[in-house]
């Protein structure tokens, strides 16, 4: 599928939204962005997602991260349709932009096509999100068919992983959260190790006798 992917830059487009017009990599800045996509305004799913975004904005912005959303309608409707949102979602207000693309050009540009297609034979949204790095940078990328909802928790866990990779030579394991144990790389030696985590590590004993899984906490 065209469009974009890990590892490629965020194009820097103008678009227009209900904060007006804003460029793309002046809306990064120096922080992080996460980027999601909807099949549509005053649809169901829909509507609860971006009313769990608004809820858990502070929790985003703890960790220094923007959220910017993006719906194939225009921005009036955009308006109105908050409205429905916040009223919703008992009352957590939508700070955050949301894009908007009626010609669905952007969707195409950004990789966020659903495969299937609307009524008229016009292709939908997917329900995309990117997660933006500071260096414009797609860092994550998830992918849902419209009929799925995400997991905001989720969402929160992967921005805490990514951001523990990129300041520390470390992974998370699976199901990781915040303050457990995460696994230094296998590109750091021994006595690499040693220096960077001063704090000490655990080797786990294998069967193979190799000294590759080796945790810390950071």
């Amino acid at each position: 599928m065209p469009g974009l992917t890990i590892g490629d830059t965020l194009p820097d487009l103008q678009v227009e939204s209900t904060h007006g017009k804003i460029r793309l990599h002046d809306y990064v800045g120096d922080g992080w962005v996460i980027l999601f996509s909807h099949p549509g305004d005053f649809t169901p799913v829909c509507t609860i997602e971006l009313g769990l975004m608004a809820a858990y904005a502070d929790k985003f912005a703890e960790r220094g991260v923007k959220l910017l959303g993006l719906s194939c309608d225009d921005v009036p409707s955009h308006k109105d349709w908050i409205k429905d949102i916040e009223a919703y979602n008992n009352g957590h207000p939508v700070k955050y932009p949301i894009i908007a693309d009626p010609r669905r050009e952007l969707i195409k540009q950004l990789n966020m096509v659903d495969p299937e297609k609307d009524s008229e034979g016009n292709q939908t949204p997917s329900r995309a999100l990117h997660i933006v790095g500071p260096d414009n940078k797609i860092r994550l990328s998830f992918l849902y068919p419209a009929t799925t909802g995400r997991n905001m928790d989720e969402v929160v866990r992967v921005v805490d992983s990514l951001q523990m990779a990129a300041k520390h030579k470390v992974a998370t394991p699976a199901n990781w959260k915040q303050g457990e144990p995460v696994v230094i790389s296998p590109s750091v030696s021994n006595e690499q190790a040693e220096e960077v985590f001063p704090q000490g590590y655990k080797t786990v004993d294998l069967p193979s006798g190799k000294d590759y899984l080796r945790f810390t906490n950071v």
